[in-house]
């Protein structure tokens, strides 16, 4: 996120704590003292229930980038049959949830091969709004029925944009898409011993072996590079040291990208619980006064609107999401609301360089209609199987460090963040296999 994107985030919260002060009926001192302490007390207990689900949810999700390349990926995401869907929607739940990480790499696999379908509607989503960390979290706040609920709306997603781009989106416009993703860019490898993206043409670091010529950022890489391990297999690097040390690079990279988004998430949660009252909420979601299925088909749209103006995306999303479920926001309106992470404004930007304002608006569009589409299908859904839960089962105000579970989660997750932070820095692993620095960070950008 860049200056202008936290410019409107402190209008959005200025905007927020405004409407308190106009609609509260307390005097101003009593309002912000309470809901001051409201929003504080509501950003610390989210932060403390889900602390261990982000350590663990990003550990593997480094473990993933680390071991596997997109070059082998991209081979197996050639079509848009249910394997390559398939595939592709299970790569991504085991990949990252950054959506700015999410989408760059979406878009490598795209340039490399992978069909629309399988790179940017299943791979893309399922590696932000179905990964293990994220589902964690909504399991912590919202209950394991928002859960699954995200998963069967998520495939129900990645299906509709699927469909839409095989039978809806002309392949001309799919092919200048990958054209002007192409565009004015270098062919680029994976350096074997970090990971980072080289271009050949331009590093002077090359080694020959076995009649395969292996590029290098640096010089440090190419004197670690062990031709016996260029091709190790996931379980020889999640067995070794030198694999532990990718892993903690990697996944530093992934809290380095995204610990703003989380936290703002939460401050966000925090600020709206705290300083709108409950009278505001009531209004806004009067109720079914057209009926229930206008009611939840605008509400969804609403939700969709509030995900993209909140700039708030990934797993910062489920926080927020919580409080507007515990106000009042119908069940299937949530997932519309955390399904629309994909098109907040820095995003649909990126859409724009990397694919064409032609592509970027069909894409942005599609993924709006789909998630008020499925968050309404998925309400009805599970009304009909009588699992929506009650909004009071919702984890939005619980604080207080307790010998409990969660206790005991949370030292372990510190400790193993620790751990990595401390493999991260370290400059050698394995006898010399070199990552430390900034060298050692694989970056999914280009």
């Amino acid at each position: 996120m860049d200056r202008s994107d936290y410019a409107i985030l402190s209008i959005i919260a200025v905007i927020t704590v405004g409407i308190g002060v106009v609609t509260t009926k307390q005097p101003l001192g009593t309002f912000f003292a309470e809901s001051a302490r409201q929003a504080a007390t509501t950003t610390a207990a989210m932060a403390w229930i889900t602390w261990w689900a982000l350590v663990v949810g990003f550990a593997i999700a480094g473990g993933v980038e680390a071991w596997t390349s997109t070059e082998q990926i991209s081979e197996l995401l050639d079509g848009h049959g249910p394997r390559s869907i398939g595939l592709a929607t299970f790569f991504g739940f085991v990949s990252s949830s950054c959506s700015y990480s999410a989408i760059a790499t979406a878009k490598n696999l795209y340039k490399k091969g992978a069909s629309a379908a399988a790179a940017l509607a299943a791979f893309q989503f399922a590696s932000t709004n179905l990964v293990i960390e994220i589902g964690i979290v909504i399991w912590l706040l919202l209950g394991w029925e928002f859960l699954v609920a995200d998963i069967v709306g998520g495939l129900l997603l990645i299906g509709l944009m699927s469909v839409g781009f095989v039978y809806l989106v002309p392949d001309e416009v799919l092919d200048e898409a990958r054209e002007h993703a192409m565009d004015g860019e270098e062919r680029t490898v994976q350096d074997p011993v970090c990971g980072m993206e080289v271009t050949p043409e331009e590093t002077e670091y090359t080694t020959e072996h076995d009649g395969q010529t292996y590029y290098f950022c640096s010089q440090s890489c190419q004197n670690s590079f062990d031709p016996e391990a260029a091709n190790t297999s996931i379980r020889e690097k999640a067995t070794s040291w030198s694999g532990w040390k990718s892993l903690a690079d990697k996944q530093l990279s992934e809290w380095g990208m995204l610990w703003d988004e989380i936290a703002i998430g939460f401050i966000f949660a925090g600020l709206i619980a705290g300083f709108i009252p409950e009278s505001v909420w009531t209004s806004v979601f009067s109720g079914a006064v057209f009926g229930l299925p206008v009611y939840i088909f605008w509400t969804a749209a609403l939700g969709a609107v509030i995900g993209v103006v909140t700039f708030v995306c990934s797993v910062g999303n489920v926080p927020f999401g919580t409080v507007l479920w515990t106000k009042g926001l119908p069940f299937g309106s949530v997932l519309s609301y955390i399904y629309a992470d994909l098109i907040v404004p820095p995003i649909m930007k990126a859409y724009d360089e990397y694919y064409g304002t032609k592509f970027a608006a069909i894409m942005s569009g599609m993924i709006f209609v789909t998630a008020v589409v499925v968050g309404f299908v998925i309400h009805f859904l599970f009304l009909g199987l009588g699992l929506i839960p009650s909004r009071a089962s919702a984890q939005v105000a619980e604080v207080g460090i307790e010998l409990n579970y969660k206790l005991v989660l949370n030292v372990l997750a510190t400790v193993f963040f620790l751990f990595l932070y401390w493999l991260h820095q370290q400059e050698q692993v394995d006898g010399g296999q070199q990552h430390g620095g900034t060298e050692g960070v694989s970056t999914t950008t280009d």
